[in-house]
């Protein structure tokens, strides 16, 4: 990234580096050239984001000299559906806020008692106003919805219960 735009985000009246419009414009260089990674550094304060997927996750931080520990490989190595007694549990790969259906007016993308397949979009992830399809990733009948429309989720939170039998 050219020395112009970080000038641009620290130089900027008021020096909020954290003003959303900055974010969002960092954002879109990121987006324009192509970039997975941005870090700006200015004194203690540091932004880093990040794009692993789809999902851009902003780091607020004070920077600090010593080395960070290392970052899982891959995010959606957490999005597999993991075994709970005799149901796979689909969970979220990522922080945001997890929606059922791709607009308010739309019918939900699954629902309990529909089969779903490895690449069935299951849910969506909202994380920075970037509207993440997340698939279920195994094969069964969805037995429970663990989440409510509109809610916060954790990164590894149980989405769906899956019987994979079923």
């Amino acid at each position: 990234m050219g020395s112009d735009s970080e000038n641009e985000m620290t130089n900027s009246p008021g020096g909020d580096v954290f003003d959303v419009r900055k974010i969002r414009r960092l954002i879109e260089l990121m987006k324009e050239h192509d970039l997975n990674e941005v870090d700006l550094r200015d004194g203690d304060v540091r932004v880093r984001l990040r794009k692993g997927g789809e999902t851009i996750v902003a780091d607020t931080r004070p920077y600090m000299a010593a080395p960070a520990p290392a970052a899982p490989a891959a995010p959606a190595a957490a999005a597999p559906a993991a075994a709970v007694d005799n149901h796979a549990v689909i969970k979220s790969p990522m922080v945001g806020t997890f929606y059922t259906s791709p607009n308010p007016d739309a019918p939900a993308f699954v629902k309990v008692g529909d089969h779903v397949g490895a690449e069935t979009v299951v849910c969506v992830i909202e994380a920075m106003k970037v509207f993440n399809e997340i698939p279920g990733e195994v094969v069964g009948k969805i037995v429970a919805c663990l989440v409510q429309n509109g809610s916060p989720v954790e990164y590894g939170q149980p989405l769906f219960k899956v019987d994979p039998k079923g």
